[in-house]
């Protein structure tokens, strides 16, 4: 076996299969393809093996080496204790009548590594903290859901009005709009060619307005444009919210009071950012783990994960309307892009899973259950019929392989040093 240096993780071997396994092969291959094929002027299973040879000598050899290449790999492999990583490359083939089988195989392991010290590791985390000032504006956005906007006697429109406008597209647009939209006169996310068109507008009376959307606009087909609207308001309203009291508090669920609410949203937000701080934590753990431990990874693990985030780009971009087809893509370019990303995500996975293994971490059934129970739950249909799918498809596994790698960085960040 020649084996490539030590520094990268590529290897090669190669590899003789004796002439008398070859020739029992070729046996084998030769009476099944003679029992199988119909040749003129032969009952079935009795043309003659010469025949069968000549005819047949590509698809004999085909089967051959299927038979017998990989077989002769993992016993190779084997015997060698390499864990082998993606497929082998098969190079120098040489199967020639009366002679072994001989090739080399050139392939990918996957590293064997000493982890460096892992707990307490320092890093920047402290507590956060909730002010008053947040929780009040938590509460203010839940009466703004909550608020009410009745109908006012006709009159003209005013500044803190909203109005229920009919909005018919006159000029810009090559498919016209036409549809009711509730518009706050003077709130700020209204563009201000509506605010001046609105206002001392009485219902039923229609005006004219020209405007021109920001380029950055949120709606493609409006973005850059400049538009003329017929505006028609249909009713006056104004905005009514609720009062902050125990009654507020009780409508919105099983609080007794406004100052039981507002401890609650005071730990809500504590959650929120105590998670988002903890998240940060964990990334900057999983940095310095990367950076003290330097070892080679496989050139098929890092392939497959610029695949996963290229694959996760596009999702993003399709979710945005926006069709990868048409975006004429340089997968070269694409992929030395996102090399080093990959590569470090790869080494923090397997150094996650050696923590995992060393320190006993790992899913249990309960923690998988209830994951699948939650998906079910989403799919709206039996817990059986999720499990079934998610097993045949080998999300189940990778199910158990996130919530190992949550539970090995939780261990990890309560290891820590964690310094403000």
């Amino acid at each position: 076996m020649s084996t490539a240096e030590a520094t990268d993780c590529k290897r090669s071997v190669e590899i003789e299969i004796p002439l008398e396994e070859v020739e029992r092969a070729r046996e084998r291959v030769t009476n099944s393809i003679k029992e199988r094929v119909r040749l003129p002027g032969f009952r079935p299973g009795k043309a003659p093996l010469s025949m069968i040879q000549s005819r047949f000598a590509s698809e004999i050899r085909s089967e051959v080496l299927e038979m017998l290449l990989p077989q002769a790999f993992r016993e190779r492999v084997q015997k060698d204790d390499l864990k082998v990583v993606g497929q082998p490359n098969i190079t120098d083939l040489h199967f020639d009548a009366g002679q072994p089988i001989r090739f080399k195989a050139d392939f990918e392991i996957a590293p064997e590594f000493e982890l460096s010290d892992y707990r307490g590791l320092p890093v920047k985390y402290e507590e956060p903290a909730v002010s008053d000032d947040e929780v009040a504006q938590r509460l203010e956005s839940m009466r703004e859901q909550k608020a009410e906007y009745p109908n006012q006697d006709p009159r003209p429109l005013a500044e803190g009005d909203y109005a229920l406008v009919h909005l018919k597209s006159l000029e810009g647009l090559a498919e016209p709009i036409e549809h009711d939209v509730q518009i706050a006169v003077s709130g700020e996310e209204t563009l201000p060619a509506f605010k001046e068109a609105l206002l001392g507008l009485s219902p039923e009376e229609s005006k004219e307005v020209s405007v021109t959307y920001p380029d950055d606009y949120g709606q493609e087909k409006l973005a850059g444009k400049t538009v003329k609207f017929a505006l028609t308001p249909k009713f006056v309203r104004k905005k009514e919210l609720p009062e902050l009291d125990d009654e507020f508090a009780r409508d919105l669920g099983d609080y007794q009071s406004l100052e039981e609410l507002r401890e609650a949203v005071r730990r809500s937000i504590f959650q929120e950012k105590q998670y988002v701080a903890q998240q940060e934590a964990k990334e900057a753990l999983i940095d310095r783990l990367v950076e003290g431990n330097t070892f080679p990874v496989p050139e098929a693990y890092v392939e497959r994960q610029i695949e996963n985030q290229v694959r996760m780009q596009l999702r993003n971009l399709v979710g945005e309307g926006v069709d990868p087809s048409a975006l004429n893509l340089d997968w070269e370019k694409l992929k030395e892009k996102h090399r080093e990303k990959a590569v470090r995500n790869v080494r923090a996975s397997l150094l996650l899973e050696k923590i995992a293994e060393r320190e006993g971490i790992g899913a249990t059934k309960e923690e998988v259950d209830r994951e699948v129970q939650r998906i079910a739950r989403q799919q709206r249909e039996a817990v059986a019929v999720t499990r079934a799918k998610l097993d045949k498809d080998g999300t189940l596994g990778r199910i158990a392989g996130s919530i190992q790698t949550e539970k090995t960085l939780q261990f990890l960040f309560d290891q820590a040093q964690k310094t403000a």
